[in-house]
């Protein structure tokens, strides 16, 4: 006898699932430009985001450039794996274009926190004015929300070990963002963390309570509410009839 093995490997996933066109595309973006900056250097340089150069000198491309580099193989490979284990679940609910909107969104508002945060009158925050941010985590970061937000008892493993609801572990990583971001040691990376967080939180709460929106779900739900009474959709039988249906 042959067994079928596509029946076992159907079976058994991975994950959140394959790799949408679109992430391909976010994570493609971001592994060539982690080559550019092995070998140009000037790329960091230029493309990263230095909250000076965008005060002084108006360099605000540095704004939406700074989280497509990356500072190491580690850096990059953890962002892009959470990119894939969040993004996708958000991306099937969202839909590509809302998704990518709320990536870049939140991944630039970081950035411009970040700027903000830099001229406060305060040492660890004129330590970020000079310094080179790099990375995806802002709008990683707001992946993260948005995820707790949509899912929040979910469980997520922190270091792989510990399974904590997904509330919980936004909440710890926010914690520790902002008490980070008040020392030298984290200030740079930990402010976009926390301008992730925040713009995420912003953006979500924007869309729930934006005039408009409210409007297009009154006039689908009016639509909806239209087409049932066109054709005389109701439930027949009652409640406890076995042999219930739809007329």
């Amino acid at each position: 006898m042959r067994r079928n093995s596509s029946l076992y490997a159907s079976s058994f996933s991975f994950g959140p699932g394959p790799l949408s066109t679109a992430l391909k595309a976010l994570i493609g973006a971001n592994v060539v430009m982690f080559l550019g900056q092995f070998f140009f250097s000037i790329v960091t340089d230029v493309l990263g985001l230095r909250p000076i150069f965008v005060v002084r000198y108006f360099w605000v491309w540095q704004l939406a450039t700074y989280m497509f580099l990356h500072g190491g193989i580690f850096h990059i490979v953890f962002n892009m794996l959470a990119l894939w284990m969040f993004g996708t679940e958000l991306e099937r609910i969202w839909g590509t274009r809302y998704f990518l909107k709320f990536y870049l969104v939140t991944g630039v508002g970081a950035g411009v926190l970040t700027v903000l945060f830099s001229l406060l009158p305060f040492e660890f925050a004129q330590s970020v004015h000079r310094s080179n941010v790099i990375g995806a985590s802002g709008a990683i970061y707001g992946l993260l929300l948005a995820y707790a937000l949509y899912f929040p008892d979910r469980p997520i493993y922190m270091y792989f070990v510990f399974p904590i609801p997904a509330k919980i572990f936004v909440a710890i990583m926010g914690a520790i963002a902002f008490f980070s971001s008040l020392s030298d040691a984290g200030g740079v990376a930990n402010a976009t963390h926390l301008g992730g967080l925040l713009v995420a939180y912003l953006f979500l709460k924007g869309a729930r309570l934006h005039p408009m929106s409210e409007v297009k779900y009154r006039y689908l739900k009016w639509k909806i509410n239209r087409v049932r009474k066109k054709f005389d959709v109701y439930s027949g039988g009652r409640a406890d009839d076995y042999d219930r249906r739809v007329h």
